[in-house]
């Protein structure tokens, strides 16, 4: 009786999804009986096409994907300047705001909000709030994000026709309209092309995009063809206002009216605040999930991981991980991570709901994983203090290290690199004597083991201390000389092209202790 009501009402208004205006275009449609409404949404045939053939034609580009094609007001020219090319001035910022939006998603919560100081909220209209928070929640999470704009599984009709029904209860817009704008953030992230960029400031990409006007030449193109060809998304799409009516007000008031009498309750708690909620808690996934907590898997643009965004929507806080396999039906990968998104779905899937649930093979997940500690590492090793490079160093004659050591400079010769060690002898832990006795000498086989065998400390220590490669044909030597000549000497670098140094690898260190003449 309720779908009855809405749709015999002679008042009956149609929401359509629109790039230029935003969310809404109002258009007074003529009243459409409840049969035909249940029949549209099992036919697959030319009802929806030819009820909406202006929605469902777009251009098509040689890369397969299609402009958005919305219904325009009929003010609007092409080929006009759009006002969000314009500069904001105190003469024309209201011509920039969204005001239709901006109703919906900001006046007309602060008036259930002012309404809500004298009508007291019951514990059962609380409860039921509450529960249909989550309900329309996962509508979003797992109806318009995962099934439709990302296709990560497949759904039943009757779990499809649910999820639209109680996505549509979020009134964030049509299943259609709100896809084409994820799929374009996914491929343009972090760009101009992207609706809701971060990078235009945290608070634009939570809610500047939706109450200020964008131009839609902008917009980054997607493909949006699978959706144009299921029957529940363009039914939806078509009587998108009778949905938002019936799901996200009428239901709520007449379930706590009915049930308990509340019905002031039902429309302020269960309506209007509950929607309010819903949509920031949304808006978190654009904004928070792009500025709050670490990126484990890839750190060229700005998706994050982190729990509190997690627990703020339904387990759409992995954010980091979402980006790069993004086609993967689970946000969260750890049996411990919170997202009951996923959990739905599995459950889906055991009730025979859902099929064809996507996953990445756990190895790819694995290497981009160790790819971005890869990369974390690399960029903490970069900061340190590793010695200057052998290529930079000069060729030293064994005559002319001699003759500066007894000039009084503290050089040592240590597997074919000179080190000057002048101002470590009074620091040295094994005492001055020990050190003082090297100077002039190779004490290559005195460091590696015949008096003292140093330790990974030591050699890193030393490797700072180097200013010289002695001549005479020895390893270091023939290294630097291949540097010079492009010949391929094998060696381990890291992401910058920079020489991985690891424990017990330094040039220094020989497996076996090297006797020397001079070494006595």
């Amino acid at each position: 009786s309720l779908i009855a009501n809405v749709a015999s009402s002679p008042s009956t208004l149609e929401l359509s999804p629109n790039r230029h205006l935003g969310l809404f275009v109002f258009r007074p449609q003529p009243p459409i009986h409840i049969c035909s409404l249940l029949a549209s949404v099992f036919k697959m045939s030319a009802t929806t096409s030819s009820s909406d053939a202006k929605v469902t034609k777009a251009e098509n580009f040689p890369d397969g994907t299609s402009d958005y094609v919305p219904t325009r007001a009929r003010a609007y020219d092409i080929k006009k300047p759009h006002i969000s090319t314009q500069p904001i001035t105190a003469s024309n910022w209201y011509k920039h705001v969204n005001w239709l939006n901006t109703t919906f998603i900001l006046i007309v919560p602060l008036i259930g909000f002012i309404c809500s100081y004298w009508i007291p909220l019951t514990w059962k209209t609380a409860v039921f709030a509450v529960v249909y928070y989550f309900n329309t929640g996962l509508g979003i999470t797992a109806g318009y994000h995962r099934l439709w704009a990302h296709r990560s599984y497949k759904a039943s009709l009757p779990l499809r026709i649910y999820l639209a029904a109680v996505g549509a209860g979020a009134v964030e817009g049509s299943i259609r309209w709100w896809s084409h704008g994820h799929r374009a953030h996914h491929r343009y992230t972090d760009t101009d092309k992207d609706p809701y960029s971060v990078r235009k400031g945290l608070l634009y990409s939570h809610i500047g995009w939706m109450v200020m006007k964008q131009d839609p030449k902008r917009m980054g193109r997607t493909d949006i063809s699978d959706l144009n060809e299921d029957p529940v998304v363009m039914w939806q799409h078509v009587h998108f206002i009778k949905c938002v009516l019936a799901m996200g007000v009428v239901f709520p008031t007449l379930f706590c009216g009915l049930g308990w009498g509340d019905w002031l309750g039902g429309y302020v708690y269960g309506g209007i605040l509950r929607i309010f909620v819903v949509q920031q808690a949304t808006f978190c996934v654009n904004s928070l999930a792009h500025w709050l907590g670490d990126q484990p898997f890839d750190d060229r643009n700005s998706p994050r991981d982190h729990v509190i965004t997690a627990l703020v929507t339904l387990g759409e806080g992995y954010h980091n991980f979402h980006h790069e396999f993004p086609s993967d039906y689970r946000n969260a990968i750890q049996w411990w991570q919170y997202d009951p998104t996923k959990w739905c779905i599995w459950t889906w899937k055991q009730l025979g709901l859902a099929t064809d649930l996507k996953q990445f093979r756990q190895n790819e997940i694995e290497k981009g994983r160790v790819q971005q500690l890869q990369k974390k590492l690399d960029q903490k090793r970069a900061k340190l203090d590793w010695g200057v490079p052998l290529e930079q160093l000069p060729v030293i004659d064994w005559d002319d290290f001699k003759a500066q050591a007894k000039n009084g400079r503290g050089l040592v010769a240590i597997a074919g690199v000179i080190h000057d060690v002048t101002d470590f002898i009074q620091e040295h832990p094994g005492g001055k004597a020990l050190i003082s006795s090297a100077l002039g000498k190779d004490a290559t086989a005195i460091f590696n083991g015949g008096v003292y065998l140093h330790s990974n400390a030591a050699h890193n220590l030393l490797s700072t201390m180097r200013v010289g490669v002695l001549r005479g044909g020895c390893e270091v030597e023939i290294w630097k000389r291949a540097q010079y000549e492009n010949k391929d000497m094998t060696t381990v670098t890291d992401s910058s092209g920079e020489r991985i140094v690891r424990a017990g690898d330094q040039l220094t260190r020989v497996a076996v202790p090297v006797a020397s003449a001079d070494a006595a």
